[in-house]
């Protein structure tokens, strides 16, 4: 059997109809006969393309709505007879089955559906059922069969066909590989769909359906391979976002770049965080962006240099004209206007990404971190504290001032890897200490950082004096919470839940700070 597979007859039916016409008309001007249905075989002979019917083919009609059209041996017996196999061959003819050589079917829109929050009844009746049986037989048989899949498959084959009079047996390979994994995705979100539907937030099983966005140059290191998948959910941050200036993002640049959109999403002020590494080195609130960017940025001007920017707002001129006054790797916004936008092309290098809106840090969600032979899933921590939810447990009880602090610091915590420690004041950050084996060590380097930030803004008192403390789990003993006094906090914000919670509170009324209890605790590893 010929590598070369010539195309005499195709099978085409697609929801999605980029590149249709041109490709219908490119396979009828090679006299290839085209067969189609419904909305497909409308559209191309609307542009004058010759379309015979599936039903006329097959000489069954259509029914059940449509439910029923392609499932019949006339389409599939023509897709998976194998055209090396005499008894296939015979088999063929003697029932009538002409052998089709070529199926271009994408799917009815069941993801797009349901992102658009339809009623059940209309997600089910978008569950494609004749083309998935379709593509899989194709892509089964592909030694004689060309699948596509995909509108860009169009003009790959097209040009393929040009060049050689027909589809090489690596291209189908190929378009098979595509076409299982679009099977795959699809039936995957599906089966999500459905386990949502009866509340089964971890079903028995769970296939994660991706689409490949973008390869990166390589990993966390130049060693490592390392690509971009999106999973469809439409969730406002780096799958969403268009890159509108700057150099190639890496992979290190996007796991960055959602951790501080991820963070800047926590407010709803006008607001700033700067991340390095996937951790916060500054963040504020204020009235505008400009003003928030002077208060993040005094938290660790070091750290800065090279960090990832997020803002929660469109941002303006006056906050790129504050952002680029630093070495910036990435900025990551909602939006920007002209002239901010104007501002940003001077660095041609930095990278500008607008997503087109801000996420809901209290949607709900899946997290996924891999493991050898296998992966651990949780919700999302969409957790978030109000005043509400605080017990106040030391005998005085925090001021208004130290009450808004205290909820903007704890916050922040969340997004800092555990042990963490913020100190914060007037809704900025003024210390933090993360990623720290032990919770005192953490208190002690966000102290540190705090009199380094004020010694080079040439302040003369730490700017931890008279902040707030959060610490993202329970003190286990006091050391951290002295250490935090001794740093010139007033008052903290923990968990609570420690069994030396009497010794910590009775450290706290000791040094005279307020403390109040979450009972929500926010690791992150």
């Amino acid at each position: 059997m010929s590598d070369i597979l010539p195309i005499r007859r195709a099978l085409i039916s697609v929801s999605d109809k980029a590149g249709l016409v041109e490709f219908g008309r490119f396979l009828a001007a090679r006299g290839v006969e085209i067969l189609s249905t419904g909305g497909t075989a409308r559209a191309l002979r609307e542009a004058g393309v010759p379309v015979k019917d599936v039903s006329e083919h097959t000489g069954f009609p259509e029914i059940l709505d449509g439910r029923v059209k392609t499932l019949v041996p006339q389409v599939h017996g023509g897709i998976l007879g194998r055209r090396d196999l005499a008894e296939h061959l015979a088999q063929m003819d003697r029932h009538g089955i002409a052998p089709i050589d070529l199926v271009a079917v994408n799917l009815y829109p069941f993801e797009a559906t349901v992102a658009q929050g339809a009623s059940s009844e209309d997600c089910i009746e978008n569950i494609d059922i004749g083309g998935p049986a379709m593509i899989r037989s194709a892509a089964k048989n592909h030694a004689g069969v060309a699948v596509l899949t995909e509108p860009a498959h169009f003009a790959e084959v097209q040009a393929e066909i040009e060049a050689r009079g027909g589809t090489t047996l690596a291209t189908r390979r190929r378009l098979a590989a595509a076409a299982y994994a679009r099977t795959a995705a699809y039936d995957a979100a599906i089966s999500g769909w459905f386990a949502r539907q009866e509340g089964q937030a971890f079903p028995p099983r769970l296939t994660l359906p991706g689409v490949l966005r973008q390869g990166l140059r390589y990993g966390e290191n130049p060693h490592q391979q390392a690509a971009f998948y999106v999973d469809g959910s439409n969730r406002p941050g780096i799958a969403t976002a268009r890159q509108v200036q700057g150099k190639e993002l890496s992979y290190n640049n996007l796991n960055d770049t959602d951790a501080a959109f991820e963070c800047v999403a926590e407010f709803d002020r006008p607001a700033i965080v700067i991340v390095k590494h996937a951790n916060p080195c500054g963040a504020a609130v204020a009235g505008d962006l400009a003003g928030a960017w002077d208060k993040a940025l005094l938290c660790d001007p070091v750290s800065a240099f090279g960090g990832i920017v997020a803002a929660n707002r469109t941002l303006d001129a006056a906050a790129a004209e504050k952002i680029t006054a630093i070495f910036t790797e990435v900025v990551i916004a909602p939006d920007a206007d002209d002239a901010a936008k104007a501002v940003f092309a001077r660095k041609k290098n930095l990278r500008l990404l607008l997503t087109g809106g801000m996420p809901d840090a209290a949607a709900p969600g899946l997290a996924f971190k891999s493991v050898a032979g296998g992966f651990l899933a949780q919700s999302r921590d969409a957790g978030q504290v109000d005043e509400s939810m605080l017990k106040v447990v030391t005998q005085r009880a925090p001021s208004r001032a130290e009450m808004a602090d205290l909820i903007f610091a704890f916050r922040v915590c969340k997004h800092v890897k555990s042990n963490a420690i913020v100190y914060a004041k007037g809704m900025a950050t003024v210390g933090i200490g993360a990623g720290q084996m032990n919770r005192v060590e953490s208190s002690r380097i966000a102290a540190w950082k705090s009199e380094a930030a004020a010694k080079a803004a040439g302040i003369e008192r730490p700017l931890a004096q008279g902040s707030v403390v959060a610490s993202d789990a329970f003190f286990p003993f006091a050391d951290g919470l002295e250490t935090a006094a001794a740093a010139g906090a007033t008052a903290v914000i923990q968990p609570g839940g420690s069994i030396r919670d009497a010794e910590v509170i009775a450290a706290a009324d000791k040094a005279g700070l307020a403390m109040v209890f979450t009972g929500m605790r926010h690791f992150r590893h």
